[in-house]
């Protein structure tokens, strides 16, 4: 049977232990091919499974079915750890200090642990460049810092334009921005054009959040 409700559900239980389906199934005993199952909304977990799942997720099995009950078990003894809202940008213009974008969409939490590492912001994304790891309407969450390492995926601007997302490859004469879609080619650019561009990196993707 069909259950989008549980689908929704799961991924947010999910999203907010930040497990991916693997490590649930390594921790719930399910297997991972059926909770894949469950977040396409195809089929809907049994008794059994749900008890399973909520109890690594921290959250009623009765809600995770699809009931209308509170989120949280209240029978679960795990500590509960308090999220920090950040703020989900539609855009992010060159120049302008990420504080003070007024294009903000919605918020996003994430944990004390992480907020503790450094500064966060959310963008949504905007067009195919990224496929197939990243889609058009994705939210990634993004650790603001002025410099990655090759293999990074970064939020930079160009040229004083709105900011775009690309994987970061560095050389010894410059850096490559490159999209994960084959259609698009990189761009490159040399240390003098970093500079006289400017070329600047502005964060870090740290985690995508992919709401169905």
């Amino acid at each position: 049977m069909k259950n989008p409700i549980t689908a929704k559900r799961l991924y947010l239980a999910m999203s907010n232990a930040q497990m991916k389906a693997q490590e649930l199934a390594n921790a719930s005993g399910v297997s991972k091919s059926s909770i894949s199952q469950y977040l396409k909304g195809s089929h809907s977990p049994s008794n059994i499974s749900s008890g399973k799942l909520s109890k690594i997720l921290n959250v009623d099995p009765l809600w995770l079915m699809g009931f209308d009950v509170p989120m949280n078990n209240s029978l679960s003894h795990k500590p509960h750890h308090k999220g920090v809202t950040i703020p989900i940008l539609g855009r992010v213009a060159a120049g302008i200090p990420i504080e003070a974008i007024k294009d903000v969409i919605d918020t996003e939490e994430i944990t004390e642990e992480m907020s503790k590492t450094g500064e966060f912001f959310g963008l949504k994304i905007k067009g195919d460049s990224m496929v197939p790891d990243l889609y058009n309407g994705d939210v990634v969450i993004v650790r603001k810092q002025d410099d990655a390492e090759t293999g990074d995926t970064v939020i930079a601007t160009v040229n004083g334009d709105e900011a775009t997302c690309k994987r970061l490859r560095k050389y010894k004469d410059g850096i490559e921005l490159i999209s994960n879609n084959p259609s698009y080619k990189p761009f490159e650019y040399s240390n003098k054009e970093i500079l006289e561009m400017p070329v600047r990196i502005i964060g870090k993707v740290v985690e995508l959040r992919r709401k169905f």
